[in-house]
Parts: C-alpha cells; structure tokens; sequence
C-alpha cells in the first residue's frame, strides 16, 4: 500500500519530463567550456615562455578534453527542446570557443613540424590570448545572474584582440630583415595562426555581447 503514492509521484514526474522536459543549464555549459579553454591558453603562454615539448604535449591532450565538453554542448543543444537564450547565439559561441582551441593546437603543432622556437612576439601574443579568454570567462560566467556586466568584459576581449595585432604588425617588418626567407616564413606562418586564435576570440566576444544585448 505505502508504494501505491510513490509509484503515482514516479509516473507523474516522467508524465511532467515528457512535456515539460527540463532546459539544460547552458549558461554553466558555456562557461565551463570558456575556462577549458583558458587553461589550454594557459598553456601555450607556458609553452611560449619555455618551449618545453612536455608542456607542448599536455596542450595537446587538453585540446581533447576541451573537444569532449563542445561535442557535449553541441549534443545537448540539438536534443533541447527550448533554450534560455537565441539557440543560434549559443551555438555560435560554442564554436567559436572550439576555433581558439583549435589554433592553439596548430600553433604549437606547426612549431614543432617546422622546428620554430618561440619568440618574444609569440609571447606577447599569447599573453593576449589570456588576457582576452580570462575576459570571456568572467563574461560568460556573469550570463545566469548579471548579463550587463559581461559586456565590459566583452569589450576587454576585443581590446586583447586589438594589441595582439599591434604585435603581429610590429613583428612583420622586424621579422622580414636579413635573407632567411626560410625562417622568415615559417615564423610569419606561426604568428598567423596566433593572431586567428585572437580574432576568433574577438568574435566569441562579440556573440557574447549579442547575449548581452537580448537578455539584459
């Protein structure tokens, strides 16, 4: 008999699942997948600062966890059968997220083909990645509970993004002096892909100031 009311609450509950199904907590996905990918930043400031092959290998292995979280987010927004926000503007962000971690991948990868060691330029430029990604992880943080201020830290992003090609254009000119056209553009390639990562997290910033925009 005391089974009778628990088995009725269960049948109710799966009752209620099944038409009001339950809307994942992107705003805690998203920003999960923000601070991955600061800490895949993280790591290539240390590799750039030490051009230590190990620290070159754990980048690597963290571009696959940071993999795992979008392949996750991405499932979880296909099956949501609603969003707290433009499903458009979430799945922008999380692939924009993806394509910073993705050309951090490339750069160090490419460092090693080609046998490039790290310079002062691509220092300064991943300290511009960091400064910029733990700007988007204290916005996208903010979305669940105080939306308006993320877009300052939207816009210290895209600040980040600005100095770094400051950097990418001071180097051009110093880099091309001498003849080692070799070194001269295998170098220029790395400080490409650098300077990609920074604009994919300028336009991870500005989908983060959309949000702003729609919410606040």
């Amino acid at each position: 008999m005391n089974n009778a009311p628990q088995a009725s609450k269960t049948m109710l509950a799966i009752i209620l699942d099944r038409v009001f199904p339950k809307v994942p907590d992107f705003f805690h996905m998203i920003t999960e997948q923000t601070l991955k990918v600061a800490h895949t930043v993280d790591l290539l400031v240390e590799y750039m600062e030490h051009g230590d092959p190990a620290i070159a290998e754990a980048l690597k292995q963290d571009v696959h966890e940071a993999d795992l979280i979008k392949v996750r987010n991405l499932h979880e927004l296909n099956d949501a059968f609603s969003t707290p926000i433009d499903r458009e503007d979430i799945y922008r962000a999380i692939i924009a997220l993806d394509d910073i971690v993705m050309y951090c991948k490339a750069t160090v990868h490419e460092m090693d083909v080609l046998g490039v060691k790290p310079d002062d330029f691509m220092r300064d430029i991943s300290h511009c990645l960091k400064e910029g990604v733990d700007a988007l992880a204290a916005g996208y943080a903010k979305l669940g509970t105080a939306p308006a201020s993320a877009a300052a830290d939207a816009n210290l992003a895209r600040q980040a993004d600005r100095h770094a090609e400051k950097l990418y254009r001071k180097a051009l000119p110093i880099l091309f002096e001498g003849t080692d056209y070799i070194n001269m553009f295998k170098r220029r390639e790395i400080y490409r892909h650098l300077t990609n990562a920074a604009q994919h997290m300028a336009l991870c910033a500005n989908r983060l100031h959309d949000i702003v925009v729609k919410i606040s």
